[in-house]
Parts: structure tokens; sequence; C-alpha cells
């Protein structure tokens, strides 16, 4: 038998996923966390905080295209777009595929995080972060949010919440007003939403409810990323359209003006993914926590 090395990713207190570890490319800490990059056998190489996968080569472009095309389809013209998070610069790069985006704002809190991700995984970001339209800050995204720009559409490309984590107070009732003020008429937002697994639908049912205190419509979405080992969910707000109600037609006349052709979205692909199974549409129906800053929730 042969001597495997792996690296272990512990997803609840009962669980855990192994990948075969080819190779370890980078691993170091920042002010704000682990970083590390490997490569495993099956999905390439591998994009990890604090010991969480955040994406793999052979699969990212499902995450990433899942976050941003459904809001970028469903907005009219967008022309200024937020990204909270995204350190890799794939969100980014899927942003940079619509000709009517004019300014692309980036605000990751780790400095470290985002040089690493430009030297180690140009496959993600395809030099993104060279193009004049995007302009890239430093900061905590709660604290940016509170200057007086407008975004047609905010992307929340956030680390999972977690107790101490970088990420914790993006996810409250608060946030999300300030969120809000900051959209335009029809503005749009994202967010990752966590893991939709039967067993572990409190964090993703919590924060759908919560943006439904906030937003006239609020539709989460479920996308199978297969290096996650679980439906992951993605949660929608709008201020205006509801995505739910775009026709074939429109959205493909939408995705006929982007640059290169996508992998994973499309208008089958949209109807699909809003499709919710019965046990999580009766998750959130019943969910009755609000988020809020005096009571953060944590994934574990």
């Amino acid at each position: 038998m042969q001597n495997f090395k792996w690296f272990l990713e512990q997803t609840s207190k009962d669980e855990g996923a192994f990948y075969s570890l080819k190779e370890l490319i980078f691993q170091g800490r920042s002010d704000y966390q682990q970083i590390e990059i490997i490569r495993s056998g099956a999905f390439g190489k591998c994009f990890i905080l604090d010991g969480k996968m955040q994406s793999a080569e052979t699969d990212e472009f499902i995450y990433h295209e899942a976050l941003v095309h459904p809001a970028m389809v469903a907005h009219e013209c967008p022309r200024k777009v937020l990204i909270a998070g995204g350190g890799e610069g794939a969100t980014a790069r899927e942003v940079l595929r619509y000709s009517s985006v004019e300014e692309i704002f980036i605000v990751d809190l780790d400095r470290e995080v985002v040089e690493i991700c430009k030297k180690y995984l140009p496959e993600w970001h395809c030099g993104a972060f060279e193009d004049k339209r995007v302009k890239l800050f430093f900061d905590d995204g709660r604290k940016f949010l509170n200057r007086k720009d407008n975004f047609d559409v905010i992307l929340l490309d956030l680390p999972e919440p977690t107790e101490g984590g970088p990420a914790v107070m993006l996810y409250t009732q608060q946030f999300y007003e300030l969120v809000f003020n900051r959209l335009t008429k029809s503005g749009i937002a994202v967010t990752q939403a966590a893991s939709s697994a039967v067993h572990n639908l409190q964090v993703l049912s919590s924060i759908a409810n919560t943006m439904a205190q906030v937003f006239p419509v609020v539709r989460p979405y479920i996308v199978n990323i297969p290096s996650f080992f679980t439906p992951w969910g993605f949660i929608l707000a709008s201020k205006k359209t509801d995505p739910v109600k775009l026709t074939t037609k429109k959205i493909e006349e939408k995705l006929s003006g982007i640059k290169h052709k996508l992998r994973f979205y499309d208008s089958v692909t949209h109807t699909g993914i809003f499709s919710l199974p019965k046990y999580l549409r009766k998750a959130i129906e019943k969910q009755n926590i609000i988020i809020t800053d005096k009571n953060p929730i944590s994934f574990y």
C-alpha cells in the first residue's frame, strides 16, 4: 500500500474532508489568518484559509460563475461593482467579462492574501488585478462601505462566519442595512452563504432570514461544488429585480455580449440553481433567527 500524505479539512465537529497532498506550494500566516496553497491529486491547486478550502483549480469556475453572473445578468446595466473579499481575483475576472462595467472596487482586509494569490494563483485571476477598471483597497469591508460611494452590484465573496474570524461581522442585519444603503435604486447584492447540507442549514437559513429583514427581494440558491463535498449556498438580495422571473431569452441575450464563453452558468443553470429542494425551502420558511451585531452567527 502506498504511503499517502493527506490534507484534512474539518468541516464540522463531526465531519472532515481528506485531500491527497501532492505538494505544499505555500504555507504562511498573515496578520489575520493561516494561508496555504497545496496541490491535491483530485483538484489540482487548492487555496486554503485557516484550514478551510476556499477554491480549487479544477472547479473554482463553478463557485465564481455562480457568485457573479446571476446578479450581473439580473441588473439592467451594471457599471460600478464592489467586491468585498475576493482576494484570489477570480471574482473580478468574471465581472470584467461585462463591457458595461466601468469600475470594480475590490476591498480585502488581508494584503498578504492578495499578494500570495497574485503570485501563486495566476489561473484564478488571469491578470484581473492589472485591468485599469479595477481599484484595489486593503480595508475592512464594513468600514469601506461607510464611505459615500454607491454601487450597482455588491458581491460578498467572504470567508465563512466563524467566531473570532475576519468576516463574522459581515453577516449581520446592521451590515446588510449598510449594503442596502450603498446600492443604487436597482442595486443587487450577493453573498456566499455556506453549506446547504441537510444537517447544517442554520447558517444559510439564518442569513436568508436576516437579509429578508432589509431587502424586498431575497432569493437563496444552491450549487454543487465538488471540492467542497457539499451543496453550497448563495443568497441574492435585490432592491428591484427578482432573478427567478428572468426569462430564458433575457438571460441568453445578456450572456451573448460577454467576453469568452462560460463553463458553468447559462439560462438552464440559472433555472436549476434557484429551484430549491423542499427541505431547504421549509428550513428557510421556519427560520426566525436574525443575525445582529450583538448576536453574530458562527459556522461552527
